[in-house]
C-alpha cells in the first residue's frame, strides 16, 4: 500500500523523491511526506492528499540526502500528524507494513519519557531507534538492533542529522530495493520509482539492512554478517502500460498475475498474524460487531464476490449476500446497520456499483468497505474502509489480474472476520498465511500450461456455443470462464452448477457443444464426476481442468489438463487462470480484437 523512496546523492534529491512518490501513487495512499538532511538538521514536510500538494509545499527545499513516503493508513486516521516521516530528536523514519508488537514498544518507550504525537505503529520505531542510538551511535548497527526487536512486516528507511550523507534501510516482508549509480544511491518500494535515475537495481531479501551513501552501498544481515546482493539491470519500462514482448495487453496482464498478487498481499509477506489494520485504520472498530456481509458488484467483480461468499460463510461463519449492483437499489431491501457492505470494482468508478453503495449508505449502512484497484476513485473515497488491490494498470477490457487480486483481498477479509469472530486458531492462521505467501509461485506453475491450453483453444474457434460447469466455490469460477470466452471471442457461453445439468441445460449437449469443467480435488469431486458422465453419455465433448491428484480418467471425448497442485480454499484463484488463457487463445484463433472487444468499455461509468 505505502511507498518509500530514499536517496543519498551528489545533487539535490528533493525532485527525485517527489517524482518517485508520483510513480508509486498507484499503490494507494492518503498522505505523503519527505524528510531531508538540511543545513538546520532534519527538515520535514508532510501533507494530506496528493503528492502534488507535497511537491508544492517542498518546492523550496533542497538537500542531497533524504527519505520520502506515501502512507496508506492502518494505525491512525489519515491526517498530517499521522503522516510519515516520523521524527524522534535527530532521527527521521519512514515505514511500510505493520509492526505487530508496537503497543508493547509504545508502553516501554513512554515509560522512558518519550512522548507520542501520532496514532501510528511507526512512531514507536523512531523513538526506539533514537533510544538505541544513545548506546550505539552508529546508525547502521543501531538499525540492526532495532529490527531485531520488531515483530511484523516492514520496510524502513531512516536518516540521522548527526550522520549526514547516509541513509539506512531494512526489509522484512515488505518489498524494498536499491538503485545504484555514479551520481548516488537510492532505495524504493519498487523499481518504477527509480527508473528516473538508474536501471541498476539490487533486490534486498528479508532480514537485510543496507547503508546508502554517495560513494556506495553496504548490506548486512540482522546479526551483522555482511552479504552481497547482485545488481540487476531493470527491464521495466518507465511506462507500465507498454506492451513489451506481449502480443496483447490481456496476455500481458494474465502473466502479471503472480506479481500483482505478491503486491496485493504485501502486508502478509512477513506477518505472523492477520491484523484488521490491513483493511484500514478503523477496521478493528468497524468490523468488531459486524453480523453479516453484503457484497455489491457487477460483471467480473460480482464473480469474485460470489466466490467470497463460500469463504465467508465456511471460514468466518458469517452470513453473506451477493447483489448485482445494478439491481440492488431498484428493489426494497431490509437495512441492517450491523451489516458490512463491500463494494468491489476495478476502476472504482463503475456507475452501478457506486450508485448501489450510495443507496446502501442512505439506508443507514455505515460499515462500508471498498475493494478497488484505483486508490483515488469515487468508490474508495466514499467508503469507510478500503483495500487497494494493487494489480497495477489493467488496460485490457476483459479483466484478469484485477479479478485474482480481488479474490486475494476478499480472502484476507474472510480471515480478518474469522479471527475477530474467534473462528481462526493459530495453526489455521499460520497455514492460511503460508498459502497466501506461496500463491504467486503456484500461479506461475499454472501459467506454464499455456501451450497446452492454446492447443485446446483451436478446437473452440469454430464453435458457436459452450457450457461451463463448476460446483461449490468453483461455480463462480465457471461463470467467470464463460464470461471471458464470450467477451473476447464472441462465442456464446453459459455456466451452470454441475448439478443443474439434468434440470435443463443437458438438452443442449451434443457433439457440437464443448463442455468445460472445473474439477478440483475437493469434497464435491465425486458428485462432479457423475455430472461429467451425464455429458459423456449424451455425446458431449468434455474439457476438464483438474487437480493433479483428481481421479478422472481421460478418454477420446474427455480431454484432461491437470493443474500442478491442489490449493484448498484458494483453489479458485488457480483454476481461473487456465480459463483466462483458454478465452484468450480462442480469441486469437478467431482473430477478434482481444483488448477492445466490440460494444464494451473498460470502466462502465454510465448506468
Amino acid at each position: 500500500m505505502c511507498g518509500i523512496v530514499a536517496a543519498a546523492a551528489t545533487s539535490n534529491i528533493v525532485p527525485v523523491l517527489v517524482e518517485g512518490l508520483r510513480k508509486l501513487e498507484y499503490r494507494g495512499y492518503d498522505s505523503a511526506g519527505i524528510a531531508v538532511l538540511g543545513a538546520a538538521g532534519v527538515e520535514r514536510v508532510r501533507s494530506v492528499g496528493r503528492v502534488a500538494e507535497l511537491a508544492a509545499a517542498a518546492a523550496q527545499t533542497t538537500a542531497s540526502t533524504g527519505i520520502a513516503h506515501t502512507r496508506w493508513a492502518t494505525h491512525g486516521v489519515p491526517c498530517e500528524r499521522n503522516a510519515h516521516p516520523h521524527v524522534s530528536g535527530p532521527v527521521a523514519v519512514v515505514h511500510n507494513g505493520i509492526i505487530e508488537n508496537y503497543e508493547a514498544l509504545r508502553e516501554e518507550l513512554s515509560a522512558l519519557g518519550y512522548v507520542f504525537t501520532s496514532d501510528t505503529d511507526t512512531e514507536s520505531i523512531a523513538h526506539l531507534l533514537e533510544a538505541t542510538l544513545q548506546g550505539e551511535p552508529d546508525l547502521f548497527r543501531a538499525v540492526q538492533q532495532v529490527c531485531r526487536r520488531l515483530v511484523g512486516a516492514y520496510a524502513i528507511a531512516v536518516i540521522d542529522q548527526r550522520q549526514p550523507g547516509k541513509v539506512v534501510v531494512a526489509r522484512e516482508g515488505s518489498p524494498l530495493l536499491l538503485g545504484v549509480s555514479e551520481q548516488g544511491n537510492y532505495a524504493a518500494s519498487d523499481a518504477s520509482a527509480l527508473l528516473q535515475v538508474t536501471r541498476n537495481m539490487v533486490y534486498l531479501e528479508n532480514g537485510d539492512v543496507a547503508e546508502l551513501t554517495v560513494d556506495g552501498v553496504r548490506i548486512a544481515r540482522l546479526d551483522g554478517s555482511p552479504v552481497e546482493r547482485p545488481v540487476h539491470v531493470s527491464q521495466l519500462s518507465a511506462a507500465a502500460v507498454e506492451l513489451g514482448s506481449y502480443q496483447h495487453y490481456m496476455q500481458k496482464e494474465i502473466f502479471e498475475q503472480p506479481e500483482a498478487l505478491a503486491n496485493t498481499l504485501e502486508l502478509v509477506g512477513g506477518s505472523r498474524s492477520i491484523q484488521p489494520g490491513m483493511l484500514g485504520a478503523a477496521a478493528g472498530e468497524l468490523l468488531a460487531e459486524v453480523d453479516s456481509v453484503l457484497i455489491l458488484a457487477c460483471g467480473t467483480s460480482a464473480h469474485s464476490g460470489q466466490t467470497a461468499r463460500y469463504w465467508l460463510e465456511a471460514l468466518a461463519g458469517i452470513p453473506c449476500t451477493v447483489e448485482i449492483a445494478s439491481e440492488y437499489r431498484y428493489r426494497l431491501s431490509v437495512p441492517n446497520p450491523r451489516q458490512l457492505v463491500v463494494a468491489i470494482s476495478q476502476s472504482g468508478e463503475t456507475a452501478d456499483t457506486l450508485a448501489a453503495l450510495r443507496h446502501a449508505k442512505a439506508l443507514g449502512h455505515a460499515r462500508t468497505l471498498a475493494i478497488c484497484n484505483v486508490p483515488e476513485s469515487a468508490i474508495v473515497r466514499e467508503s469507510a474502509l478500503r483495500f487497494i488491490t494493487r494489480a497495477g494498470p489493467e488496460i485490457g477490457v476483459a479483466s484478469t489480474k484485477a479479478f485474482t487480486t480481488q479474490l486475494a483481498a476478499l480472502f484476507l477479509l474472510t480471515l480478518v472476520l474469522a479471527k475477530l469472530r474467534g473462528r481462526l486458531d493459530a495453526a489455521q492462521e499460520a497455514r492460511h498465511l503460508e498459502q497466501l505467501r506461496h500463491l504467486p509461485v503456484a500461479v506461475n506453475k499454472v501459467l506454464a500450461l499455456e501451450s497446452e491450453i492454446a492447443a485446446w483453444a483451436k478446437r473452440f474457434a469454430n464453435k458457436q456455443h459452450a457450457l461451463f460447469l463448476g460446483r461449490g466455490r468453483h461455480y463462480p469460477i465457471a461463470l467467470e470462464g464463460a464470461l471471458k470466452l464470450k467477451e473476447i471471442s464472441y462465442i456464446h457461453a453459459e455456466a451452470y452448477p454441475a448439478g443443474e445439468l439434468k434440470h435443463g441445460p443437458l438438452a443442449l449437449v451434443d457433439a457440437e457443444m464443448p463442455v468445460v469443467s472445473v474439477a478440483p480435488n475437493d469434497q464435491l469431486l465425486d458428485k462432479l464426476k457423475s455430472n461429467l458422465k451425464e455429458v459423456e453419455a449424451r455425446g458431449g465433448e468434455l474439457y476438464v481442468f483438474a487437480d493433479a491428484d483428481a481421479e478422472i480418467p481421460a478418454s477420446p471425448s474427455v480431454h484432461m489438463l491437470r493443474l500442478p497442485e491442489h490449493y484448498g480454499e484458494l483453489s479458485p484463484i488457480l483454476h481461473v487462470i487456465p480459463l483466462q488463457l483458454l478465452a484468450y487463445h480462442a480469441a486469437l484463433v478467431k482473430g477478434t480484437d482481444v483488448d477492445k472487444p466490440r460494444n464494451l468499455a473498460k470502466s462502465v461509468t454510465v448506468e
